[in-house]
């Protein structure tokens, strides 16, 4: 079983709490809420990950929280990271440098690509890698009209998130691949993915889909959450 550290939730079960939580890569936090999870999850805590870890929040900078999550790993809990925005890539890279992570969880989809090799780098280091917003975050899965993504489920015979999916399961670095379904019908639908074969002319119509990282993480921020 996985976990996180590094947010405080501050909303009170209000939705429109603002803000609803709070980032905090400390040591402080992490001595913290490593006591809870360890409390509430026990020996079945089997990865313990860095909540959205960036460049500007230097997490990998603190030679004291790095040395207790090497105690962490010495107890035999994996340790891990999980990155976001723009600087996903080189947050990678220096995960791997440190030779201190056993995973990474990134966004990588059909829009936001720019992690790729990086990824493939951590893999290539032993690292295992998890993909989180396979969909971006609905993009993928009919939040906005997409001519070439609806063009190739429909060639496939199959649903645009499927093949979203299975673009992602294809990565040859991709060990785990997040759904995020939060109904049945939504579930069934990117399950299809396990029977989507994508070949070279579907994927280059796909690279339609592709846009700059920092237009994707400014139209992210954006999105209505809930």
């Amino acid at each position: 079983m996985g976990s996180k550290w590094g947010y405080t939730y501050t909303a009170a079960w209000q939705v429109d709490a603002d803000p609803p939580e709070v980032k905090d890569l400390s040591l402080d936090t992490f001595r913290r809420q490593v006591k809870e999870t360890l409390e509430l999850l026990g020996d079945h805590l089997t990865l313990y990950q860095i909540h959205s870890a960036t460049l500007d929040s230097g997490v990998l900078d603190d030679e004291e929280l790095l040395e207790e999550l090497s105690d962490l790993r010495e107890e035999g809990i994996a340790v891990g990271l999980t990155v976001t925005g723009t600087d996903q890539a080189d947050m990678i890279d220096r995960a791997v440098e440190t030779g201190q992570f056993d995973s990474v969880q990134a966004t990588w989809n059909l829009i936001e690509r720019s992690a790729d090799e990086a990824l493939q780098r951590a893999s290539d280091a032993g690292m295992r890698v998890i993909v989180k917003e396979a969909l971006a975050n609905g993009r993928l899965a009919g939040r906005e009209p997409l001519p070439a993504l609806e063009r190739a489920a429909r060639s496939l015979g199959t649903t645009p998130d499927a093949v979203a999916i299975a673009a992602v399961m294809g990565r040859p670095w991709a060990d785990v691949v997040l759904s995020g379904a939060a109904a049945v019908d939504h579930l069934e639908s990117n399950l299809g993915a396990r029977g989507v074969a994508l070949g070279p002319g579907v994927l280059e119509e796909l690279e339609a889909l592709r846009e700059p990282p920092e237009v994707y993480w400014e139209r992210r921020s954006g999105l209505d959450w809930t």
